[in-house]
């Protein structure tokens, strides 16, 4: 269904309509979908950022859309918004992907066909720093992106390495560098 028939728009208009406000505001729209088949509608649009998208952004990127939305003429048509994150089951296929993911643990499988576990440090200039558990100890890794396959993050339910987390840059050490 287009947004004509609806009385909503369609997603390259949402896109189109909320793009600069969302670009001020830190973020990107990655996809918009409009469901139609629920009553009311249901308008989602995926947003991702260098900054994660925390529930105060969701919040106030959610006020954006909707006074943007609701001065569009949609006629009497009500709708949901509903304004979210990739989530951590994205892909990881772009390098502001892997950027985003800094400090995250992710599963890299490789163009030869094997996997590597580990912390996702510095991205740039085509290359991802990986930190590896060594023996009892860690090590950074660095692979090139033409050499990765797929990557997806990793959810954990325990609290890295404090070691780990140094070596991927995720946290500053005592002496602040």
């Amino acid at each position: 269904m287009t947004g004509r028939s609806t009385g909503l728009p369609t997603p390259e208009q949402v896109i189109e309509l909320l793009d600069g406000e969302f670009a001020r505001a830190g973020y990107e729209i990655e996809h918009v979908s409009i469901d139609t088949r629920t009553r009311p509608p249901h308008i989602t649009v995926v947003a991702d950022g260098d900054k994660p998208l925390n529930l105060d952004a969701v919040a106030e990127l959610s006020r954006l859309a909707s006074a943007l939305l609701d001065g569009l003429d949609t006629g009497e048509a009500a709708y949901v918004l509903e304004v979210t994150s990739p989530g951590v089951d994205r892909p990881l296929t772009a390098e502001k992907h892997f950027r985003r993911a800094h400090g995250r643990k992710v599963d890299v499988e490789l163009a030869d066909g094997s996997t590597v576990t580990g912390r996702l440090g510095k991205v740039s200039d085509g290359l991802l720093d990986l930190v590896l558990r060594d023996r009892g100890g860690w090590t950074v890794r660095q692979i090139p992106f033409a050499d990765i396959a797929k990557a997806v993050v990793q959810v954990e339910f325990s609290a890295p390495n404090a070691r780990e987390l140094e070596l991927a840059g995720a946290v500053e050490t005592e002496a602040g560098s």
